[in-house]
């Protein structure tokens, strides 16, 4: 059976579009408003899970030696992520599971990892820089409906490599955002990311078996942590980047 077309709208007001990789950027940020960060596994998602479990604010930095500054500070977090795994020296990584079993009320974390810290340094100059991940869908589609921007779906891939699951998210944000008749779209890659949602859609963890490193997920345990991130709603705070720092956005 044919899929259905991208967008049945020929008139919008503006533009949604997505960047598969950070080494894009400069490409896409001239016409940029909202930024939207991605990296599903697992950046963004621990970002959504810790600040849904009671963290005041997030500071992304993007290497390990600003992180480790923050080790045994009180009233601070020190999570660092290198290639899958919690750096050693610091009590947690990206792991949106670990930061949820923690007591995290009023604390602040200072996090670098491998991708999604690097995305949010390349984006950090836009207007305004939010964060997203399946376990807020619902509620930042239903933010970003009602803003009068354009609008940049920045995935974070890996290594500057283009990603499966940021991709399919971003193309799960364009199927709401398109259908609104609101925002249009003209690149490519956001056809792309639209048509890749639309084939996983119905098994989001369809993702994982069809990705190469799914073989290095599992060698790092890691399963629990990708299900966890490929399952939506589960949240409903829309981190937004203020300064230098991650903080709820109010909506």
């Amino acid at each position: 059976m044919p899929m259905k077309a991208i967008s049945s709208h020929t008139d919008y007001q503006y533009r949604v579009e997505v960047c598969h990789t950070p080494g894009q950027f400069p490409l896409y940020k001239q016409d940029a408003g909202i930024v939207v960060v991605i990296d599903i596994l697992r950046a963004t998602s621990a970002m959504v899970a810790a600040f849904h479990h009671g963290v005041k604010d997030i500071i992304p930095v993007a290497t390990v030696e600003e992180a480790r500054k923050y080790i045994g500070m009180p009233g601070h977090v020190a999570a660092a992520e290198r290639n899958g795994e919690v750096v050693e020296g610091f009590p947690v990584g990206n792991s949106p599971l670990a930061f949820k079993a923690m007591d995290l009320k009023g604390k602040t974390i200072v996090i670098s990892t491998t991708n999604g810290t690097q995305a949010i340094n390349i984006g950090k100059d836009a207007k305004q820089l939010v964060i997203g991940a399946f376990l807020n869908l619902t509620a930042l589609t239903d933010w970003l409906l009602r803003q009068n921007d354009n609008i940049l779906l920045l995935c974070s891939g890996w290594r500057d490599k283009f990603s499966l699951e940021d991709s399919v998210f971003a193309g799960a944000v364009m199927d709401r955002l398109l259908d609104s008749g609101k925002f249009g779209v003209e690149e490519d890659s956001s056809i792309a990311s639209k048509y890749l949602y639309m084939a996983a859609r119905d098994n989001f963890m369809s993702i994982l078996k069809a990705a190469p490193r799914r073989k290095r997920l599992q060698q790092l345990q890691l399963l629990d942590d990708v299900k966890y991130c490929l399952t939506p709603d589960q949240a409903t705070v829309i981190p937004v980047l203020r300064g230098d720092r991650l903080v709820p956005l109010e909506t």
